[in-house]
């Protein structure tokens, strides 16, 4: 998958996680609007919702974001991902999927079918059928690219990471995608040290599918992030939907994915760096970057094809900071704050800069 487009479902992942910021501002339903439905209980409302079985769907996704992030433009690359208009999301929920991302006139296509995945790029024209092994698709069974653009999959995540740091509650009924849905809502208990006010998800009434999720900063009256169904349909998928055929003249690629020994070695080490400092709301993740992947970055060049100072970079939109744990650079958003120092040392969190910073000290 193109790199921008794993930037976008990484941040989209990031955000439903709580430990970085991010989310399509629908707005909530009024009084008129609000369906009648039975009283439930707010953990009966959870557990039926982390314990819904895998339905199958067609539907259209809308995401937008007021994250304040810094104004960088085209010198970061892959920041220009995050201005996806909207998304198509089908699947058989046993495993076969198609997500369609639409950004301007553009649109990026991902099916998977057993051990097949297709990637279509509609502004070049190009498509790669990857056959993954089965070995290897037994390793990563259930993970799709693209697949966090989906509601239902990010707010069960979130779910589970923050409903026993979080004062939970139904705050009402609303209407979503034409689908009457219970508005839960998640609020950080008043010990957790977090940039975020509350989360709201709407779950529907009957599959108990989440439909919309919404995170809330702080001092903001207007959704930082969310993303939600505008259109969905409960019905079994034909298979065809999860067929891939090249339109004509598209440049065909054809790989067999496999794990380079030093990528995996990467990513091994990477994975045993990471701490998890906190809990729930105020969950700090830290972390050191391979001397391999900053040299990478040393070496980077924008989309115009021009050489990337890192440090002349971070300097236009990071703050110097140092204290106990170094120095290094720190960057904030509406949501979140991540800190990055200059050993190559990072931590990030929907936490004030203060949570970071003991995060990084601590051993």
């Amino acid at each position: 998958m193109d790199p921008k487009r794993k930037a976008l479902t990484a941040a989209v992942v990031g955000t439903a996680l709580g430990v970085g910021g991010l989310a399509v501002v629908a707005m909530p339903a009024t009084a008129g609007d609000a369906p009648v439905l039975p009283q439930i209980s707010a953990e009966e409302l959870v557990q039926s919702t982390l314990n819904a079985k895998p339905s199958s769907f067609d539907g259209k996704v809308k995401v937008s974001n007021d994250l304040g992030l810094p104004q960088i433009g085209s010198t970061l690359p892959g920041v220009s991902a995050l201005s996806i208009d909207s998304a198509q999301v089908s699947t058989d929920g046993a495993g076969k999927s198609k997500v369609s991302l639409t950004e301007g006139s553009s649109q990026q296509t991902i099916v998977k079918n057993g051990e097949t995945v297709w990637e279509y790029n509609s502004k070049d024209n190009s498509a790669t059928k990857i056959t993954i092994p089965p070995e290897l698709a037994k390793e990563h069974k259930g993970a799709v690219e693209g697949q966090a653009v989906d509601p239902a999959t990010a707010a069960a995540e979130l779910l589970g990471k923050v409903r026993e740091s979080s004062t939970i509650a139904v705050d009402g009924t609303s209407s979503v995608a034409n689908r009457s849905a219970y508005e839960l809502v998640l609020t950080p208990k008043p010990t957790e040290r977090t940039l975020l006010r509350e989360i709201r998800v709407a779950v529907d009434s009957q599959t108990r599918l989440p439909l919309r999720l919404t995170v809330l900063a702080n001092g903001n009256a207007s959704p930082a992030f969310e993303v939600s169904f505008s259109e969905i349909n409960f019905a079994n998928q034909p298979a065809s939907n999860f067929e891939f055929t090249p339109p004509k003249g598209a440049k065909v690629t054809e790989k067999t994915a496999e794990v380079d020994p030093k990528s995996r070695e990467l990513a091994e080490q990477a994975k045993n760096d990471v701490k998890v400092v906190g809990d729930g709301w105020d969950t700090a993740i830290t972390g050191k970057i391979p001397a391999d992947a900053l040299a990478k970055a040393g070496s980077a060049k924008d989309e115009e094809g021009r050489q990337v100072d890192p440090k002349a970079l971070l300097s236009r939109f990071a703050k110097p900071v140092s204290g106990a744990w170094g120095s290094g650079w720190l960057v904030t958003t509406k949501v979140g704050s991540g800190v990055l120092t200059d050993d190559g040392r990072y931590a990030v969190g929907a936490v004030p800069e203060q949570v970071l910073f003991e995060a990084l000290a601590a051993k």
